[in-house]
């Protein structure tokens, strides 16, 4: 087999697993809009409460998990380029806990102007300058990949201290309620809120389209350079693209971990790290995954709902620390 022809084996691997992906993801969104404490059947006619379950409750979930699986699979594939290192992710890192501080403060000093739209602009603020503060530490002071882990998970206990005492200072009972969301929940998705993902989504179609020039950034900054890469512009306009899609995707469901972490590891792993294919891919499997463990927080109890948030670290912790015995070095 020669060049050409083991190229384009490598691009019919990624198309029949893009094809198969989404095959998995309509299949799945199928199941989730049927299955409940009431099973909407698609071959019956649907009664009023049924309409109203499917187009009030069940619709506006679904799309709630495509958006940030998406949104959260993309920001974690781009910030394993950015930073160089493929054990980085929103929530391990510490991005996501700085967009729920700064919820929690808008929610702690202006709760008569909370909304969505506010809601995400504050989450992106902080998750900006959380993702600022660490790209700087980790040029600046040349971080191994141990002691970036170490700085975002000292980012994310600090932001977690803050949101504790905001909490514990509080006697509103929206503040109170924050706390179950902040673990991780879409149970509340509405229509209403979906304003964030008119945000989310042309932001996540905008990072897949950036593929080949993180190929070229994945050579080294100097190698991308003579290729043509304004390198100093495209590192703030990831900053601030995966600061967006963390921040709606915080104000939209709470803080959701590993996504961005086992999803493009494991694609990198099974099909290679031509970021061309893999964004796009990571965007569709994330969906998968989210809309998966959000149909498992729905059904795993009869009495209540686990928070979403819980269900995806118990699926990634495992990955996550065979990963990091598999980088020891």
């Amino acid at each position: 087999m020669d060049f050409s022809q083991l190229i384009q084996h490598k691009q019919r691997r990624w198309q029949r697993a893009a094809v198969v992906m989404l095959l998995l993801l309509l299949v799945a969104s199928l199941s989730y809009v049927m299955v409940g404490e009431l099973f909407v059947s698609p071959f019956e006619p649907m009664s009023p409460l049924e309409q109203k379950l499917l187009l009030d409750l069940r619709l506006p979930r679904l799309f709630a998990a495509i958006v940030i699986g998406a949104a959260l699979a993309v920001s974690g594939a781009t910030l394993q380029v950015l930073l160089g290192n493929v054990l980085a992710e929103p929530g391990v890192i510490g991005i996501s806990g700085g967009a729920s501080v700064a919820m929690v403060v808008v929610l702690f000093f202006f709760p008569e102007s909370a909304s969505p739209e506010l809601f995400m602009i504050s989450a992106v603020i902080g998750s900006l300058l959380f993702t600022l503060l660490l790209v700087s530490i980790a040029k600046a002071m040349r971080l191994t990949t141990t002691r970036l882990l170490l700085v975002g998970v000292a980012l994310g206990i600090l932001s977690g201290a803050v949101v504790t005492w905001a909490f514990y200072f509080s006697d509103d009972l929206s503040l109170r309620q924050l706390m179950y969301w902040l673990m991780g929940s879409i149970g509340g998705a509405s229509w209403y809120q979906h304003t964030l993902s008119l945000v989310a989504v042309p932001v996540i179609i905008w990072l897949m389209l950036q593929g080949k020039t993180l190929d070229k950034l994945m050579l080294g900054e100097t190698h991308a350079k003579q290729l043509g890469v304004d390198v100093a512009r495209l590192r703030w306009q990831l900053i601030l693209a995966v600061s967006v899609l963390v921040g709606a995707a915080v104000a939209l469901g709470g803080v959701i971990g590993f996504v961005g972490l086992v999803v493009p590891h494991l694609l990198r792993l099974a099909l290679g790290t031509e970021n061309r294919m893999l964004l796009p891919l990571s965007a569709i499997s994330g969906a998968l995954l989210l809309v998966f463990a959000d149909t498992i927080a729905r059904l795993a109890l009869n009495s209540a709902e686990l928070p979403l948030g819980v269900v995806t670290t118990s699926l990634g912790a495992p990955i996550f620390i065979w990963m990091l015995i598999k980088n020891h070095h």
